[in-house]
């Protein structure tokens, strides 16, 4: 095997560090992608006429709803053993510290979060901002699906820089080594799901451009769940399992989370095409 022709990839997680305090690729990623969306979402509020003062909250409860929910679906979904054995254990699942064999804790960051529960977490903070601020459920929800794929995407690009989530062992021509791991080629699995979830947006966006008035149907947040997770279940086979229990399964556990998610959408997607259709014809 010529490793010569795969991509060597072994860069810092850490861009620059001022004392104590680091910048890592990973939390940047996350910001710039959030920053993103903010900026996207910001545009259609205008666009659609809706008035500041029910923009300005908005950030909030997507930020706290993506990080809980990302965070205790992680803890939940895949280390349930570990995360509910103490309280301990149980803190950690809270707060971004870590207790050490001498019983000394330690800030660690959340090392550990679940798309699926982000997903989970997003919704029911926009169903709360829904209700407190007294605008349309699926407005908020379709507007915020426009930009979610720019986030997803910005968030694999900071996996891939901490050289996690990776691919299982190939051949193809783009292969990454990533040296942190192994000097195996492996799938760039994140750098898969990263370029994807752009194209999705821009799906998105071309549709949102030609038909505005899909917005509050619910077809925005169908198609981009569904399209986000269809792909998420497929890319699964291009991936290592993340925990040892995953092994030997027929589907692994992000497949098996994905389903509900991709019947869900396909159904929301459904049902915001046909509204917009029937409304067309009654209009005629």
């Amino acid at each position: 095997m010529n490793y010569a022709l795969y991509i060597s990839w072994n860069p810092d997680t850490i861009i620059f560090s001022i004392g104590p305090i680091a910048i890592r690729w990973y939390s940047t990623c996350w910001l710039i992608g959030l920053l993103l969306a903010y900026l996207i979402v910001k545009y259609l509020y205008r666009q659609q006429k809706l008035p500041d003062e029910k923009f300005e909250p908005l950030f909030l409860y997507c930020f706290i709803g993506i990080l809980v929910g990302a965070r205790l679906g992680h803890c939940l979904f895949y280390e349930p053993g570990y995360f509910l054995s103490s309280w301990t254990h149980f803190i950690e699942m809270l707060l971004p510290i870590r207790q050490d064999i001498y019983g000394h804790w330690h800030f660690t960051g959340y090392e550990g979060l679940a798309s699926h529960g982000g997903t989970i977490g997003i919704i029911l903070a926009l169903l709360l901002y829904s209700k407190n601020l007294k605008v349309g459920m699926w407005t908020v929800l379709d507007t915020i699906s426009i930009s979610v794929p720019v986030t997803a995407c910005f968030i694999r690009l900071g996996n891939l820089m901490n050289s996690e989530i990776i691919g299982k062992p190939t051949d193809v021509p783009w292969a990454f080594i990533f040296e942190r791991i192994d000097m195996l080629p492996r799938h760039p699995g994140q750098l898969y799901e990263a370029i994807a979830y752009a194209c999705f947006f821009f799906v998105l966006w071309y549709f949102y451009k030609k038909k505005p008035a899909l917005v509050g149907t619910s077809f925005f947040f169908g198609l981009d769940i569904f399209l986000i997770f269809t792909f998420r279940f497929f890319i699964e086979y291009t991936k290592e399992v993340q925990e040892s229990f995953e092994q030997g399964m027929l589907f692994d556990m992000g497949q098996i989370l994905s389903i509900p998610f991709i019947l869900i959408g396909g159904y929301f997607t459904y049902k915001g095409w046909k509204k917009v259709i029937e409304d067309k014809n009654t209009n005629k």
